[in-house]
């Protein structure tokens, strides 16, 4: 059985061929968000450079957000198209999961984090329990200093991982003299090829391939405008009228 994996949720761009928890090979890019232009034509290579074709794939996995808008809708719908052109099975996983996972070695909470903006994140909190990783506190858009402040009260060690921690640095400064560790993160091709098949029995299998979205967990910032504006009128369409 195997596998291809893609997340384009945030600045880097990672995939991974894997079979029988076996790593086949991986491919990582960090150095532009251009995912639009770059995903397919690593794809080919990344198959085609280890004797195989698109035909000989089994299942996709995709990294199905929060992230990057823009990243999501390309990761999502060029996976959509995979499975659905080769008529093979198409699975989901947390973008943040793929973050937390790099930390398998850490007892007590691992908090993935990506800027949100307006000192927003999108987190989470994981933990592994018997060689899996569990999600304790599901994934959702909140501020963060109320986040870290709910943190604390689980009494447990807590350690933050993200690419985007420096970002956050005043508000992580009133916060240093806890039991908060902090981890920028700007996660290597190995690690991440590993969070893949570390969480296949994770993985949401989709049964409707058509009506899969990725899971952005807040709207874009032009629609909630719009939202508002109209939030009087019944069965108007934000996508109709744009």
């Amino acid at each position: 059985m195997t596998i291809l994996g893609i997340d384009t949720s945030n600045q880097s761009m990672a995939l991974c061929l894997y079979e029988n928890n076996k790593i086949i090979a991986s491919y990582t890019s960090t150095t532009q968000k251009n995912h639009s232009v770059t995903l397919m034509p690593a794809i080919d290579f990344l198959l085609a450079s280890n004797g195989l074709k698109p035909k000989d794939l089994t299942k996709v996995v995709v990294a199905e957000g929060p992230g990057s808008y823009t990243g999501l809708r390309i990761g999502v719908t060029t996976a959509k198209t995979l499975a659905w052109t080769l008529g093979i099975e198409l699975a989901s996983i947390s973008s943040l999961a793929m973050l937390a996972a790099t930390k398998d070695n850490f007892e007590g909470l691992i908090v993935p984090l990506f800027n949100a903006r307006r000192n927003n994140v999108y987190t989470g909190a994981y933990e592994w329990l018997d060689g899996k990783l569990i999600a304790t506190i599901a994934d959702q858009h909140i501020e963060l200093e109320e986040w870290l402040a709910q943190l604390l009260t689980h009494k447990k060690p807590i350690h933050l991982v993200g690419p985007d921690l420096d970002v956050f640095s005043e508000t992580l400064e009133k916060f240093k003299e806890t039991e908060i560790i902090f981890s920028q993160s700007i996660v290597n091709n190995d690690i991440k090829a590993t969070s893949f098949y570390l969480l296949e029995e994770q993985n949401i299998l989709i049964d409707n391939i058509e009506d899969f979205v990725p899971k952005y967990l807040k709207k874009v910032e032009a629609e909630e405008k719009w939202l508002e504006e109209h939030r009087t009128q019944k069965d108007v369409s934000y996508v109709e009228r744009v």
